[in-house]
């Protein structure tokens, strides 16, 4: 059977996850009568709930006698590390574009790498049917895009779909009738080459698989998926595995073997080259490892990684309310998963720094944050640090080196000077400006990481919801100089106990509450933000005195203004450099790293030069 593999690359919310579901429909791998959710490859609850795609997915078609095996990537800049791996086991890819907001940060992010490993792309406008869709001025946009990324000739010479992946058709005319899907099969079919001649097939070259994606399954250990480059598998068979130096890590028999049918993962008995299979049975591989024969000693060559930018400390939670909340509260617990984590996620860096703590390095916030939600449902309590970028040194100069991020901003025109002043304190530099239609205004920054750690909360507010931020690592520049911090100080309770109506009603007028009266509390947490630059420590256990009089004022009724609880990644952005925040499964509380005041005092000043 002929094969076609692909990738569908895309920025975040583009459409890839719904097309593929319709490519599923149509292409009969799913029943009429199959329930199926939407966006059904997006199978993790925290994808679902935030609506993007954290974890490549790999799944398979059939139409008209030719097998596509399709893989849906992540969108998000954080999870680039996802993006770059499976690029290399596909050989082309269909970049989506939304015909209404055009080229983003992260379509510039991922079609450089594309165009990198002599991929090319199939042009699909999606979201066609949107009212305020632009076809022709998106399509100037990817061509030009095309250019700035030194596309050579042939890949300039793409080929251009309209769609609507949510109704399920695509044309190469605006005119033509809008039916279904086909016309991207075929093109598919046409355009993408089958697996490169290194994919040589059957028993007589030896088998080799470049390890792209690894994952835990309860029943099967460590499966890990790849596409295979040369020979064929068997199950039963014996394999080994070398690492990037080319050195042995492990010699083992191939329990299962696995393929991609539709939403399914099926076992099968034999694979050969091209095909992009998962096999079980490995101990101690994992991603960028070649998996071979006995009498193979060369490894596949791997992408390298761009590296990690922020990092954040966990550490086992020792506050008072600790292991009241979570089941797996150990250090050695901890250690564990953070272990398995970067092991299947190159992106990710753990190093431990001292008895309980370990720093934890990423591409973003999100990734991070998404990490320890994950942490946080599966039982794990952890007190996290506040995000600090990773520096570097100059090669010629010795000068410190920080990451610098390019940021667009779709925002509506009001806002624009706000969100310039805004940006500007934080170092960002403007380098573009240019209206977009429909009262709207998209500004390009390049600005430092660190200045940008915390900014969406206000950014979203600032903008009353209506804009739209992007970010994307450009590089590394020269130390931009300091970045004003928090403005305004936190109010910290006195106490352990269930926070009191009556106490907290006095405080509102000392400033912003994080805290509904009920919530146990204790000495050293942060219960609120002050009105002024000073941290307050305050009492929110106070009761009202009772006696036996009575007036009007006395017997007013407590009511409190509502909260917006914040979220993990507005907690992690909110927190100073001597405060932490303490996540369990329930709770997400903000506490100060020493919490006894006079030790605090003490810590403060002899921190003070």
């Amino acid at each position: 059977m002929d094969i076609r593999n692909i990738a569908i690359i895309a920025h975040v919310d583009h459409g890839k996850t719904t097309l593929v579901d319709q490519l599923l429909k149509q292409s009969g791998s799913v029943r009429d009568n199959q329930h199926m959710e939407e966006r059904a490859l997006d199978s993790n609850d925290l994808e679902r709930e935030r609506g993007i795609t954290i974890l490549a997915k790999c799944t398979s078609v059939e139409w008209e006698g030719t097998r596509i095996n399709i893989v849906d990537t992540p969108g998000h800049a954080d999870f680039g590390g996802e993006v770059e791996r499976i690029l290399s086991m596909v050989d082309g890819v269909v970049l989506l574009v939304d015909a209404a907001e055009s080229v983003m940060p992260q379509t510039k992010f991922v079609l450089s790498k594309a165009l990198k490993l002599g991929l090319k792309p199939i042009v699909v406008i999606n979201k066609i049917d949107r009212q305020d869709a632009q076809p022709k001025e998106t399509l100037e946009s990817i061509f030009d895009l095309f250019l700035a990324l030194e596309a050579n000739d042939d890949q300039l010479d793409f080929h251009v779909l309209y769609a609507s992946g949510r109704n399920g058709w695509a044309v190469v005319d605006l005119s033509d009738d809008r039916v279904n899907l086909s016309p991207l099969f075929a093109r598919i079919v046409a355009d993408v080459p089958k697996p490169k001649p290194l994919a040589r097939g059957g028993d007589d070259f030896p088998f080799t698989m470049l390890v792209t994606t690894l994952e835990a399954d309860p029943y099967l250990g460590r499966i890990l998926t790849g596409r295979i480059e040369s020979g064929a598998i068997n199950v039963n068979r014996v394999i080994k595995a070398l690492n990037r130096d080319g050195s042995e890590i492990e010699r083992t028999r191939v329990t299962k073997l696995l393929a991609f049918r539709g939403l399914a993962r099926i076992p099968i008995s034999r694979a050969e080259a091209g095909d992009i299979v998962a096999i079980a049975g490995l101990q101690n591989a994992t991603v960028a490892d070649t998996l071979c024969d006995v009498n193979v000693d060369q490894p596949i060559a791997a992408n390298p990684i761009d590296p990690p930018t922020l990092a954040v400390t966990l550490s086992v939670n020792d506050s008072p309310l600790a292991g009241r909340e979570g089941s797996k509260v150990q250090s050695r617990v901890i250690r564990e998963r953070l272990l398995r984590e970067s092991e299947g996620n190159v992106a990710i860096k753990v190093q431990e720094t001292g008895e309980g703590a370990y720093e934890v390095a990423g591409r973003g916030e999100l990734q991070l944050g998404v990490l320890v939600e994950t942490m946080r449902r599966e039982g794990f309590e952890l007190s996290i640090s506040r995000p600090r970028v990773l520096f570097q040194k100059g090669e010629s100069t010795g000068e410190r080196l920080e990451p610098i991020e390019e940021v667009t901003i779709d925002v509506d025109d009001p806002y624009t000077g706000i969100v310039i002043e805004k940006v500007s304190q934080r170092k960002g530099e403007l380098q573009d400006m240019r209206p977009t239609g429909a009262g709207k205004t998209r500004l390009l920054f390049f600005a430092p990481s660190r200045g940008l750690i915390g900014y969406h909360g206000e950014f979203l507010t600032d903008t009353r919801g209506t804009g739209v931020i992007n970010r994307m690592f450009h590089g590394y520049a020269p130390f931009k100089g300091a970045v004003e911090g928090r403005r305004n100080g936190v109010l910290i309770s006195t106490d352990n106990g269930e926070a009191v109506a009556y106490a907290l009603w006095y405080l509102e007028e000392r400033g912003k509450l994080f805290i509904v009266p009920g919530t146990k509390v204790y000495q050293g947490m942060i219960i609120g933000e002050h009105s002024r630059d000073n941290d307050l420590d305050v009492n929110p256990l106070k009761s009202k005195q009772l006696t036996n009089i009575r007036t009007t004022s006395k017997d007013e009724a407590v009511r409190l203004t509502p909260i917006v609880p914040m979220t993990l990644e507005q907690a992690i952005a909110y927190i100073e450099d001597e405060e932490l925040v303490e996540v369990t499964p329930q709770s997400i509380r903000l506490r100060k790293r020493v919490l006894v005041p006079h030790l605090r005092k003490r810590a403060k000043a002899e921190a003070t030069p």
